[in-house]
């Protein structure tokens, strides 16, 4: 007999994947031809962050400069994300199914 949860399940993951995949190609067809100089790649913002990156920020690592001062607060927010997903994956590492017998004899224990 054919399990109709299974059998639903497996056709919304499959529809989803192929929702998913549908998007990320049409993001991949709007994306601006490689190595053209009006590409949004090639602005002033990289002119600054050379020219005015240690007066504006203080520093002389320009690295340092553009993500603790230039984009902080998008570093701040990838930190905390790294974070979160170390965290999580902690926890379900951390956790562990117990068993209708092991279930039985902790309640023997407590009573």
């Amino acid at each position: 007999m054919i399990n109709i949860k299974r059998v639903l399940f497996y056709i919304m993951s499959i529809t989803l994947v192929a929702l998913i995949s549908f998007m990320l190609m049409l993001a991949v067809t709007e994306m601006p031809p490689y190595g053209k100089l009006d590409n949004p790649t090639n602005n002033m913002v990289y002119e600054r962050y050379v020219t005015k990156g240690v007066e504006e920020s203080g520093g002389t690592n320009l690295v340092a400069n553009i993500l603790l001062d230039y984009r902080g607060y998008d570093t701040l927010m990838e930190s905390t994300v790294l974070f979160a997903t170390v965290i999580a994956i902690m926890l379900v590492w951390g956790t562990r199914s117990v068993s209708k017998e092991e279930e039985a004899q902790n309640e023997e224990h407590h009573h």
